[in-house]
């Protein structure tokens, strides 16, 4: 069973950067990708960055430029970097894992979810 914890969440300014951890356990040789969602109170939940078992990287408009996503596949973590921090990146952020299963489906698994606050 996939388990994601993320950690480094926090109030910063306009302007700031931080940086997001996620540690992942039960991850297999059958990862497909991992990333990053958000989700403010009373909106859907957008995606924010994918990394790939093959190392390719996507990333929302919203963000490109100013969000980085990488990879510890050592320490199975991952990070995104964010720089340029924008009241409208307030949200609560999750990581994500998406992970083929015997049936060769892909199974997508959950974080808990850690509060970025960027104030003006």
């Amino acid at each position: 069973q996939v388990q994601l914890v993320e950690s480094g969440g926090d109030s910063v300014q306009a302007g700031g950067s931080l940086r997001l951890s996620c540690a992942a356990s039960g991850i297999t040789s059958s990862l497909y990708s991992m990333g990053w969602f958000r989700q403010v109170p009373g909106k859907e939940r957008e995606g924010v960055a994918t990394i790939y078992s093959n190392g390719h990287t996507g990333y929302a408009d919203s963000v490109k430029g100013r969000f980085t996503i990488s990879q510890d596949n050592a320490k199975n973590i991952m990070y995104l970097q964010m720089n340029t921090l924008k009241p409208e990146d307030t949200a609560i952020y999750y990581c994500v894992a998406d992970q083929t299963n015997r049936w060769g489906a892909l199974d997508r698994y959950w974080g808990q979810g850690t509060q970025v606050t960027v104030s003006s």
